[in-house]
């Protein structure tokens, strides 16, 4: 396929996403994480649904440039159904990417690996990575939980 009808096919994708991302809105339950990027003013709530380690559900509000919400669509796509270990694992090949590095694995992303020439526009690199740095500070802030109740049920059970 010619460089230009590849570069048209990636940026249909990464068009189709931001007009009509996936799983946008918000959830009654869940961790919900709200981060927004001053340089552009980018806003996104995310908010995750795990299931034991597993991510059950997501949704992300907010506003943002075209490739923030196409971002934060083609994230949720990627991870949903996922482990913990396996979105973070997505969420660093990722960063990788849209830093210029290469790395074989981009493929298990999806159509996330549309944004790949993100990496030529260095301003824009935080932009993409908004959703992705709010899942992990999700995935983060639902295992510091999870270890503090099993903390305390460790307590309870010592006492008895």
């Amino acid at each position: 396929m010619a460089l230009s009808k590849l570069d048209n096919l990636y940026r249909a994708v990464i068009l189709d996403h931001s007009s009509s991302p996936r799983h946008a809105g918000e959830l009654t339950a869940g961790c919900m994480i709200d981060l927004n990027n001053p340089t552009c003013g980018d806003v996104i709530r995310l908010t995750v649904d795990f299931e034991g380690n597993r991510i059950s559900d997501i949704a992300f509000s907010g506003h943002g440039c075209t490739i923030s919400t196409a971002s934060a669509s083609m994230m949720t796509e990627a991870v949903i159904g996922k482990t913990k270990a396996e979105a973070l694992e997505l969420a660093q090949i990722f960063s990788e990417m849209v830093t210029g590095q290469e790395n074989p694995a981009q493929e298990q992303l999806g159509d996330a690996q549309f944004l790949a020439g993100v990496s030529k526009f260095p301003a824009r690199v935080k932009c993409s990575t908004l959703a992705w740095n709010a899942l992990k500070k999700a995935i983060t802030e639902d295992n510091d939980k999870t270890a503090h109740v099993a903390d305390e049920a460790s307590h309870d059970e010592a006492q008895k």
